[in-house]
Parts: C-alpha cells; sequence; structure tokens
C-alpha cells in the first residue's frame, strides 16, 4: 500500500477537532531556506504567486513538488511548509502556491477564487514543462485537494508525461456535502471563522476593484453556502451554490483520473464527509490510492511518531513521490 507507519493520533489528540485545530494553529519551526518568489500567469489578466524552494543549480531532472492549499489558507500554512521541508530534505524541489487572492496577492487578478479553477494548476504544470522539468508532482489540501483532483480528471486518458503523481489531502470533492456539514452545531466554529475570512477578502476586493464588485445588495451571509449563493455563484456565472458545487467539484471526474493519485482523509474528519468520498467512488478507480485513517480530523494527521513522521500525512506525500519518481535521492 505505502511505506511508513500507520497512522495513529498523537496521545493528546485523540478527539478528531483537536486535530483539526492544532494542525492548522499549533506553531511549527521549519528548517527550509528561504524560497524564491515566482508569477505563473493564469491568463490574460492573472497571476498566481508561487514560493519555489530549488534545489541547487536547478537541476530538472529531479522532481517538483507543486503544493496547495485549501479555503483561506496560504503559503505559509503549516501543512505547505512542511510539506516543502520534507521535499527539500529529500533533495526535491518544492513550490508553494497561493491562489488567487490568498497570500496578501489580491492586485494579480481582478477575479475572485472558487474551488473550481483547475485551469489555473494547469497552467503552473504547463509552465514548468516548458522549462523542462520532468517529474512533476501536484499535493493540496482540502480546497486545494479538490482542485488538483479536478485537474487530474480533466486530463482524462492522456495526462503530460511529466506529471507523475497527485496527492489529495482531506479533498472537498463534494463541495455541496462539505457545505452541509459546516452547518452542523458542532462545526459552527469553522464555519464562521471561514464566513469572517471570506466576507473580509471579499471587501478588500471590493476595494481595489470597486467598478467590479458592490458592497451593497446581500443578505446576511453567515454560512458558506449563503456567501456561495450571494457572491461566488454570481460572480462565476452559476445560477447558486448548487449548481456551482455540482460544477466545480472533482467528485465528476474521479473515474477519468489515469494517473498515479493518492488520497488521504480520516474517517473522523468533522467537514470533508469520508461516506460522500465513497459515494464519489474513490475507492472504484484503480489508479487512485485510497488512505483511510479511523482518525486524523480535518488535515491534522498529527501522530503519536517523532522525527519525520509527526506530521503524518506531509511525510505520505514525499514518500508517494519517492516511490514513483526516477532519481538517486531515495
Amino acid at each position: 500500500m505505502y511505506a511508513g507507519r500507520p497512522f495513529e493520533p498523537h496521545g493528546w489528540l485523540r478527539n478528531a477537532h483537536l486535530q483539526t485545530i492544532a494542525g492548522a494553529f499549533v506553531p511549527r519551526k521549519f528548517a527550509l531556506p528561504a524560497g524564491e518568489e515566482r508569477f505563473f500567469r493564469a491568463d490574460a489578466e492573472t497571476h498566481l504567486k508561487g514560493v519555489c524552494h530549488w534545489q541547487p543549480d536547478k537541476p530538472k531532472h529531479l522532481p517538483v513538488i507543486v503544493i496547495l492549499h485549501g479555503l483561506e489558507g496560504s503559503s505559509e500554512s503549516n501543512y505547505m511548509l512542511g510539506i516543502a521541508e520534507k521535499a527539500w530534505a529529500r533533495g526535491y524541489h518544492a513550490v508553494r502556491m497561493n491562489q488567487r487572492n490568498c497570500g496578501g496577492t489580491e492586485r494579480l487578478t481582478p477575479t475572485l477564487y472558487n474551488s473550481g479553477m483547475s485551469g489555473d494548476y494547469r497552467a503552473v504544470l504547463l509552465e514548468l514543462i516548458n522549462e523542462g522539468f520532468e517529474q512533476i508532482f501536484f499535493a493540496g489540501y482540502s480546497m486545494g485537494g479538490n482542485l488538483v483532483s479536478k485537474m487530474a480528471g480533466e486530463w482524462g486518458a492522456a495526462p503530460p508525461k511529466e506529471l507523475r503523481g497527485v496527492c489529495a489531502v482531506c479533498p472537498a470533492i463534494d463541495l455541496s456535502a462539505c457545505a452541509d456539514a459546516l452547518e452542523e452545531a458542532e462545526n459552527f466554529l469553522y464555519q464562521r471563522h471561514f464566513v469572517r475570512r471570506l466576507l473580509s477578502r471579499y471587501r478588500r476586493k471590493a476595494e481595489l476593484f470597486p467598478q467590479r464588485y458592490s458592497r451593497n445588495g446581500f443578505g446576511p451571509i453567515r454560512t458558506v453556502r449563503q456567501f456561495d449563493d450571494e457572491i461566488t455563484a454570481p460572480q462565476f456565472g452559476y445560477r447558486d451554490a448548487e449548481d456551482y458545487y455540482q460544477h466545480a467539484g472533482a467528485k465528476r471526474v474521479i473515474a477519468d483520473v489515469s494517473l498515479p493519485m493518492m488520497v488521504i482523509t480520516a474517517k473522523d474528519d468533522p467537514f470533508v464527509p469520508f461516506e460522500a468520498l465513497v459515494r464519489a467512488g474513490l475507492d472504484k478507480n484503480p489508479n487512485v490510492r485510497f488512505v483511510t485513517p479511523q482518525h486524523g480530523g480535518h488535515c491534522g494527521f498529527i501522530s503519536k511518531w517523532p522525527g519525520t513522521e509527526r506530521f503524518w500525512a506531509e511525510e505520505r506525500i514525499v514518500q508517494f513521490v519517492a516511490e514513483l519518481s526516477q532519481d538517486a535521492t531515495k
């Protein structure tokens, strides 16, 4: 199945919510050299900022791991830095991407962002291929997991040979099920956190592009679904939030993934329901390695094991790359 120890939660973090909160907010230190900022062109009016950690002399044959964050995260999120640190230590290149508007990049695009913009990462992939990199991997968490999964499925039976594999951790591939789960009483704090951050980002966009974004005319927005009904869907031409969810979710194309893919998700994830991932058929596609620990929360996976195995999912991603890559650093 995969190398490394099976996931066993840290003794203080056996609860799904503790795993989720600790994974996102507990401070960490990283042994990672400063990265090089790079701007990838997504379309005629949009650039995406990446932070690149190139090995000395930037050899093009070494694996490149492109890492993508979740909703309201950035290239500075703990897991982004953690994966990059482990990849760098292994002798690989790592690129920490910011989605549109994230990581202080609101001026780089007039648009908002949404969970269906897999074309942005297709553009990043093609730019790296054109630069001569031979072994490219993508890894995404939560919303980022949906985006890289969708990109993989959209290539169908003929992905570029340079795209060697894709990893998704707790991917929100059934967006409607995730929005419903956030409305459960036990998820109130997550819902409030996301809504506050989304509305704050929208206000900043309205200040930068007042001709494009109205500050008025919305009803009360207290849930992610309401935000998507009132703002995301009309901005991107969808009928409503449900129409957006059905078009943007990677569940539509999971059956079409033909390249090696690993999905890690916890059965106790509080707002990416495990049952929704099973319904999407992740366990039916022979190209997908479906790794489903009982515990781990949402993108937590803080284990009882020391060293590189402490942040267990990060280590699994780098090990997956090592299994599939052709290099002398394994």
